[in-house]
């Protein structure tokens, strides 16, 4: 809801527009996306976000960050202060949400949630990693992840909202010890990054899932 009490708009395309001929997968897909991503930014249109959340035609496009700093990851905890008592006490890898009219496309908008969510003096060069799906549950059905990675290199990063969320850069053991813990998304968005070999230490293995080449 927006401060004149108006729905929030959010940037969503067809499903049926959005795959062509590519089928629906699990997970992140790094590789043969270059149609799926050249139609999220291209064939979509702006649409009252309560509309969008319950319309199973529409895939919401959420440009979605992983931050490192070297081979840490930064781990986010949602407290029980949030709104949606299903994510208390969930972990995520993940920053980023919904796109706004005004944002100019996946950068500007992920740009815009970095300062929202994000407590640093810089903001970092985004790099694209692939598309995340998973229509496996309600939430991935009205949601399509384009997944990005940056490096913070050892500046300064905190959360905003420290009353609903805590954050810190963490090692492989730490994310794989809450690994059952972390929200769908982010488990999917860890596995593609340490099968993609971006640097990320061999300690942490998950289960060889939701990744296609």
């Amino acid at each position: 809801m927006m401060a004149d009490g108006s729905p929030e708009l959010v940037y969503a395309v067809p499903r049926d527009v959005l795959f062509g001929e590519v089928a629906p997968w699990l997970g992140v897909k790094c590789n043969g996306v270059r149609s799926v991503l050249e139609r999220a930014e291209t064939l979509g249109d702006y649409v009252p976000r309560p509309a969008a959340e319950i319309d199973r035609s529409l895939k919401q496009i959420i440009p979605y960050l992983v931050l490192r700093d070297t081979d840490r990851i930064f781990l986010m905890k949602r407290t029980r202060a949030g709104g949606d008592a299903r994510l208390h006490d969930h972990y995520t890898i993940g920053v980023g949400g919904h796109l706004n009219p005004g944002d100019g496309g996946f950068l500007g908008g992920l740009a815009r949630e970095w300062q929202e969510e994000i407590d640093a003096d810089f903001i970092p060069d985004f790099a694209f990693v692939g598309l995340l799906n998973d229509d496996t549950v309600e939430v991935g059905i009205h949601h399509l992840g384009v997944v990005y990675v940056a490096d913070a290199a050892g500046r300064q990063v905190a959360v905003r909202e420290t009353h609903k969320l805590t954050g810190s850069f963490e090692e492989m053991a730490v994310l794989e010890d809450v690994y059952d813990r972390m929200e769908t998304w982010s488990q999917l968005a860890l596995d593609a990054l340490r099968n993609a070999d971006l640097g990320l230490s061999p300690s942490f293995r998950p289960a060889d899932r939701g990744v296609s080449e």
